[in-house]
């Protein structure tokens, strides 16, 4: 199975180097010295990573036969592709390649539908399954422990416990038109307690 692991971006200096953007959970398998990449597009590869390095929070890798700024310009915008087992799993048992998670059916710890996921969005502070509800509206889930409670990959299925308003944001309204309609009622009922508590 190919998977897209980075995309390259800028030159950086004059040698060859160029910025990446990392699409791994695991760039230091994915993108170490001596890993050999596909590219997209395929004229451009396939490349050798020769030395990779971090400046300033940005990872920095140079290419067999790239030595000057000419040669990483050409590269901009290319996509990086490393070929993975499909039955390969990380080291950490709680973590998965984002292959292992599309296409999972989404139900709630109740057994009610969801929908399907459709993308792993990699945000700075999480991770968020795009979920693809039946109607063809999506959904955002963050991929925490507290929410995503199982995923069966037997199975194919990711089992969620989401809070009020996660995946519908109806009920929340639902709640508080109840609220308000509840208030009046309250208010009638009180009146002729009051008002008899006056009389005695």
């Amino acid at each position: 199975m190919q998977l897209v692991v980075a995309r390259i971006g800028r030159a950086h200096g004059i040698k060859g180097e160029v910025t990446v953007e990392v699409r791994t959970d695991e760039p230091e398998l994915r993108l170490g010295p001596g890993a050999v990449l596909t590219t997209d597009p395929a004229s451009t590869g396939p490349l050798t990573i020769e030395t990779g390095r971090v400046h300033s929070g940005r990872l920095l890798l140079r290419f067999a036969g790239v030595h000057d700024r000419t040669g990483a310009e050409a590269l901009r915008n290319t996509l990086l592709i490393a070929d993975v087992d499909p039955d390969e799993r990380p080291e950490d048992d709680d973590e998965y390649y984002d292959h292992q998670l599309i296409d999972l059916d989404v139900v709630t710890k109740d057994g009610d539908e969801v929908g399907r996921i459709t993308e792993i969005s990699h945000l700075p502070t999480q991770d968020l399954f795009v979920v693809e509800r039946p109607d063809g509206s999506e959904v955002y889930v963050p991929f925490v422990s507290e929410i995503v409670t199982e995923i069966d990959l037997d199975e194919q299925r990711a089992v969620i416990d989401p809070p009020p308003g996660l995946i519908d944001d109806r009920a929340e309204v639902a709640s508080a038109r109840d609220a308000a309609a509840d208030a009046p009622a309250d208010s009638s009922a009180d009146a002729p307690a009051d008002s008899s508590e006056e009389e005695a």
